[in-house]
């Protein structure tokens, strides 16, 4: 039996959150070459909470997205938090779509509170951009793999998850919205978050539980190996089939996801 030392829900959140957690640009440096990243909506700005580019993998060409999060208060507030616009959606979905037409499999990395929640971003069309990202992923006749690094909150995370195939970090969570809103909203009480942890099922050994993942990755010195061995796994997997398969059997899996959680 081991004697390492089992995380509540309720830590895993806090340790999902923690500054010092890989993300992103270590996955991108460690993982990808020659990634070069591209910017902009082409209709208003370019979001820094979002990264996406082009890069090789093994030799193959992706298209690699990703939330990006600062490791200090400057950088922190330079990337929002994490938190994306609608011009960082919209970004998102641009690349999206070059990746289809250039027969290059997509590769998403989430790590996220949400997306964020100003009037700024309400009036230039967040809903809309989420709807959006939602709607392209799903239909996408290329390979999807989305990895949930880290926090996973509420649309901003989602818009980034219709994927063929979705894994997560061991200490990763993933849910509709942050413990602290599921808590204020039932109990009106954001202090009561450890207790919404334990109802929400937010934790990757949950989820993969009820099916709504497809697998875990370790953390420490064995994650950067075993995500290079999912990665190239799933990308030569899903390569075998068709664009139109692809894209229909996404649709399928996430129309019918509700099941898997009825007893």
């Amino acid at each position: 039996m081991s004697g390492k030392k089992q995380l509540t829900p309720y830590e895993k959140v806090l340790t999902a959150r923690a500054v010092g957690r890989p993300g992103m640009m270590e996955f991108l440096d460690a993982l990808f070459e020659d990634f070069v990243e591209l910017h902009g909506d082409r209709l208003y700005r370019d979001d820094p909470a979002i990264v996406g580019g082009i890069a090789l993998f093994h030799g193959i060409p992706v298209t690699v997205i990703g939330n990006r999060k600062g490791k200090n208060t400057e950088e922190n507030i330079r990337y929002n938090f994490g938190m994306t616009s609608p011009e960082g959606f919209r970004k998102a979905v641009r690349l999206m779509k070059e990746a289809e037409k250039f027969h290059r499999p997509v590769i998403t990395f989430i790590d996220t509170p949400g997306a964020y929640p100003g009037k700024e971003a309400e009036s230039n069309g967040q809903s809309n951009a989420i709807a959006e990202s939602l709607a392209v992923m799903s239909s996408l006749k290329v390979p999807v793999i989305a990895v949930v690094t880290g926090e996973g909150s509420s649309g901003g995370a989602l818009a980034l998850g219709v994927a063929d195939t979705v894994w997560m970090l061991e200490n990763a969570v993933y849910s509709i919205l942050s413990p602290e809103g599921f808590a204020s909203i039932l109990w009106k009480d954001a202090k009561k978050a450890p207790q919404a942890c334990e109802m929400m099922k937010l934790t990757a050994q949950e989820l993969k539980a009820y099916g709504l993942i497809d697998g875990i990755l370790p953390e420490g010195k064995r994650l950067l190996p075993a995500m290079d061995k999912m990665l190239q796994a799933q990308i030569k997997r899903l390569g075998k089939f068709s664009g139109e398969s692809l894209a229909a059997n996404r649709y399928h899996k996430f129309r019918t996801i509700d099941s898997l959680t009825k007893e």
